[in-house]
């Protein structure tokens, strides 16, 4: 017997994928624990973008944020942490 799923219900899982799908938003707006896509990079300082390519953090990339903690921000990208500062974490589009 097949099963039927509404379009409710494929909007529910399609939003608990991996942040894909939906509006785009900085990485400073995301919630902890989640893991995102990586958009784009979203400056015009090519050493910061560079700096977080460095880090692995490049379109295409999973990256979940670990903390929040005044200002700084502990991510994961590629079974590494890194703390970045709110700049860098606006400047990240998921």
């Amino acid at each position: 017997m097949e099963s039927i799923i509404s379009n409710k219900g494929i909007s529910r899982i399609l939003s608990k994928t991996k942040g894909l799908g939906g509006p785009a938003m900085n990485l400073a707006q995301g919630r902890i624990n989640t893991e995102y896509v990586i958009k784009e990079i979203k400056t015009n300082d090519e050493e910061l973008k560079s700096f977080l390519f460095t880090l692995g953090c490049y379109e295409g990339e999973l990256v979940t944020v670990i903390s929040i903690l005044a200002e700084n921000y502990v991510i994961s990208v590629k079974d590494a942490r890194y703390s970045i500062d709110k700049d860098l974490a606006e400047a990240i589009i998921v």
